[in-house]
């Protein structure tokens, strides 16, 4: 694959992408107004992908723009240095996205009523141990492709809560017959099973970056399951959650 036709689709992509995720964040917004106040699980979930979506909009919107100039190491001043606004994308997904998982802990913990226990204690550590690794300046924001050690470094914090996170939700979900839930968890390891290659091997294989689109597309897929799950209409969300029956009301 030549490097300009793989550069339209990743530009077409993430424009796409971008309509689509922030579409269903609106839409989550505009009806979290028709919801009980007390109904955490569905604030929480929109949190998190809002959170999400302004990440990513940094990530894939400042490589659209630096592809746009021409220039892939274009760069704005950054407290009294220039990092490139592709590095620059790359730190607020990174930061959003461990935040998204985060948030997502808390999704499982109003929805299935459970203590974090000491589980959900490790998951939050992690994401703690995520964020303050991002300050080393080892991180190299600023590199096209991501350096090692230290990609796998601070991408095994996000494993852990990601993976955590979808055996949580699968282990509750799985017990309460909660469809929408199981499938959330399935969704998360798919989006793993493509991710951690790019993590591991991307270095030596630059178009295992590839896989990122059907990455991303497992993250549509959890916020169109949400959002089908959590905001529709009153007599439709009572409908698909009606094997919670026993379930405390959420």
């Amino acid at each position: 694959m030549s490097p300009v036709l793989r550069m339209w689709i990743e530009v077409v992509f993430d424009l796409t992408y971008l309509a689509v995720i922030w579409a269903l964040v609106a839409a989550m917004m505009l009806r979290l107004k028709r919801l009980p106040g007390e109904d955490l699980t569905a604030r929480r979930f929109a949190a998190a992908f809002g959170l999400l979506a302004l990440g990513d909009t940094g990530h894939v919107g400042f490589r659209v723009v630096a592809y746009a100039v021409g220039d892939a190491n274009l760069g704005v001043p950054v407290a009294g240095g220039q990092v490139t606004l592709i590095g620059l994308g790359a730190l607020a997904t990174a930061i959003t996205v461990t935040l998204t998982y985060l948030l997502l802990l808390f999704v499982w913990q109003a929805r299935f009523q459970k203590p974090f226990g000491w589980f959900g204690g490790v998951l939050i550590a992690a994401a703690v141990a995520r964020l303050l690794l991002f300050f080393d300046p080892a991180n190299r924001w600023s590199d096209a492709v991501p350096p090692q050690p230290w990609s796998l470094y601070r991408n095994l914090p996000l494993m852990l809560q990601g993976l955590g996170v979808a055996a949580l939700f699968l282990r509750d979900a799985r017990a309460a017959r909660d469809r929408p839930f199981v499938q959330l968890g399935v969704a998360i390891l798919v989006s793993y099973a493509f991710y951690i290659p790019v993590v591991l091997f991307v270095q030596q294989v630059p178009l295992l970056g590839m896989l990122m689109i059907p990455k991303t597309l497992a993250y549509l897929a959890m916020a169109w399951i949400g959002f089908r799950a959590l905001f529709a209409k009153p007599s439709k969300r009572e409908e698909r959650a009606a094997p919670l029956h026993a379930q405390p009301s959420h």
